[in-house]
């Protein structure tokens, strides 16, 4: 019965942006938690979005937000851009402690984007006792 209850469990930040930055790419993820799929990717290894970029040596802010404009398209193909009504989550803090202070451009300029392409995000805030504020 115990193990019934815990796989019927339903994720209450069910989708997550999780975004993996190097020197030469940026990738965003919306993961659904509840199966670990990966609902909508953008990323500027693509051919499409590598060709249009000027990465060079190292890719920037205007390469993340394109980044953030193509997933916000994705995202609302998929019928996803409001995370099924709950939003999607980001926690901004944590994504610039693991990435590094440097990269807090480039992971401003996805989250902004895909706020001004109209995708619901939450903002969870660890500072603040793991408190999530909609980002308007």
């Amino acid at each position: 019965m115990r193990a019934f209850q815990v796989h019927n469990m339903t994720v209450l930040k069910r989708y997550v942006l999780r975004l993996f930055i190097s020197l030469k790419y940026i990738t965003a993820n919306v993961v659904d938690r509840n199966n670990g799929r990966i609902v909508a990717t953008a990323s500027t290894v693509e051919h499409s979005l590598k060709s249009t970029l000027e990465c060079g040596r190292s890719c920037n802010a205007k390469a993340a937000a394109v980044v953030g404009d193509v997933l916000a398209m994705r995202l609302k193909v998929e019928g996803l851009e409001h995370g099924q009504g709950r939003g999607i989550h980001v926690d901004v803090n944590k994504e610039v402690e693991k990435k590094g202070f440097k990269n807090r451009t480039k992971i401003w300029a996805i989250v902004n984007s895909l706020k001004n392409n109209g995708v619901k995000l939450i903002l969870d805030d660890d500072d603040n006792h793991g408190t999530s504020r909609p980002y308007l």
